[in-house]
């Protein structure tokens, strides 16, 4: 008997990119949480909880995200614009404040994975 062949793969059809692919193992993630909110960016999207209150936005479903310290520094306020436009924000409060430093540093580089171009 002879062995036939899998059929090819059609164009669009297979596992994500890399940045796509919730399983990835050297994908990297964000992590900021205080005593009633946290942030969660990692390969599936951005994740805010505030006071058991818990919204999921995937990454298509994001136009952009942006972040600040808020205007007394003790706290990272983190916001996601919707494709819609519709604007959400959450802010982590970070103690110690030199917490907020490595925040910035960290979720720069985990934004700049999933999204180089903004």
């Amino acid at each position: 008997m002879t062995e036939q062949q899998p059929p090819p793969v059609p164009p669009g059809f297979g596992p994500p990119p890399p940045q796509y692919a919730p399983s990835a193992p050297d994908a990297p993630e964000f992590l900021a949480v205080d005593k009633h909110s946290s942030v969660v960016v990692d390969a599936s999207g951005v994740a805010f909880d505030m006071y058991d209150i818990v919204v999921d936005f995937t990454w298509p479903e994001i136009r952009s995200v942006h972040y600040r310290a808020s205007p007394d520094g003790k706290a990272l306020m983190v916001a996601v614009v919707h494709v819609d436009g519709r604007v959400y924000e959450a802010v982590v409060n970070a103690k110690p404040r030199e917490l907020l430093r490595g925040w910035f540093a960290q979720l720069a580089r985990v934004l700049g994975y999933y999204r180089p171009a903004g």
